[in-house]
């Protein structure tokens, strides 16, 4: 007899561009209890190649009516998170919403008021908290390898010195609420919420309408005050940045490259192997570290990069009740901080996070 615990999660893609092709179809489709049972495309049928089980629908609003789906993944561009998940709740489903969450924490407040109100999940797709690098630094913070932490330093390096025509995300969204959500996410889990943020966003190439460039100092953070933090992106950096610095107390880590999960999925590869998310000693980032009279300096071995952890941590939610790591309420600080880096850049002051 079939229980709630051993019934798979039929699941709904309310968009199979990039990220549904490649962030949340493979991890959905390989995992023994999640079911991908349909996937939205306008006009093309490109899911029936991989997924010949997969029903096509051709809009969100027809996904959303689908009486068997447990689960919908918002993965449509940034400006509709918020309309699709609340019709995404409203209609009974447990929802993953993409980052960032919403536009703005009003929206994302609204939202987890609708998920608690009925009972469902409300949770967003921060994955890369699973990175290999980003799990490398936590290990290296919370075990003081380098003593104790006092400056950080996180990077997107990017270089694409054009506007890319036909791309939502150079119309709508910008590079903040893109790759910050992902830099902001990861600094709140080592270091806890901001009280609050100086920053410089700009719009830095020729014809380009929405933000390019960002630099973020999120002040005293409630777990590490004393930390002094830089999130940074930009799309002209040729020549990449590192893309994580620890200095400490006791000795420095800089770890070049990331994490090789995203490059593999774009090829069409399927997580599951051995090596997935297994850096190559070439790849690890370097320590230095002085400490009681000793000197070590060379390769610090990289932890797994994992995103499969993601939709794990959802099964064990809906069928467990266990915690969940990225709960639309422990997120939506990401927002938060993000309107305080705008309204910061736009004052040229230090402004607050409120809470």
């Amino acid at each position: 007899m079939e229980t709630k615990q051993s019934k798979k999660i039929k699941t709904g893609l309310a968009s199979y561009g990039l990220s549904g092709q490649a962030f949340h179809a493979p991890f959905i489709g390989t995992h023994p209890q999640f079911e991908l049972a349909a996937v939205t495309e306008r006009s093309k049928n490109l899911a029936k190649k991989r997924y010949p089980e997969t029903r096509i629908v051709r809009s969100p609003e027809e996904l959303l009516s689908l009486d068997e789906l447990e689960l919908v993944v918002i993965n449509t561009p940034d400006a509709t998170h918020y309309e699709y998940a609340k019709k995404a709740l409203e209609a009974g489903k447990n929802v993953i919403v993409e980052k960032p969450f919403t536009k703005t924490s009003a929206e994302g407040e609204e939202l987890i008021a609708l998920a608690a109100e009925r009972g469902l999940m409300l949770c967003v797709y921060q994955n890369r908290r699973w990175d290999a690098d980003f799990l490398t630094v936590k290990e290296i913070i919370e075990n003081r390898r380098t003593g104790r932490t006092v400056e950080f330093e996180s990077t997107f390096s990017r270089y694409r010195n054009y506007i890319q025509a036909g791309n939502w995300k150079e119309q709508d969204g910008g590079m903040t609420y893109n790759l910050g959500s992902h830099l902001i996410d990861q600094c709140i889990c080592l270091f806890g919420v901001p009280e609050a943020v100086f920053a410089d966003v700009a719009i830095l190439r020729d014809g380009g309408t929405v933000d390019d460039y960002f630099v973020i100092h999120p002040l005293r953070c409630r777990k590490a005050p004393e930390v002094h933090i830089t999130l940074k992106a930009g799309y002209l950096m040729c020549e990449p940045e590192p893309r994580f610095i620890i200095h400490g107390t006791e000795g420095s880590y800089i770890k070049y490259g990331v994490d090789k999960q995203e490059a593999l999925l774009k090829t069409g590869a399927l997580p599951g192997a051995p090596d997935w998310g297994v850096e190559t000693e070439d790849e690890w980032g370097v320590i230095h570290t002085e400490a009681n009279g000793t000197t070590f300096k060379g390769k610090y071995p990289s932890q797994r990069g994992d995103y499969t952890a993601f939709y794990e941590s959802v099964y064990r939610h809906l069928r467990k009740g266990a915690p969940l790591p990225t709960d639309a309420t422990n997120v939506l600080p990401v927002i938060k901080v993000i309107e305080a880096a705008i309204e910061s850049s736009r004052k040229r002051e230090v402004v607050p996070v409120s809470l």
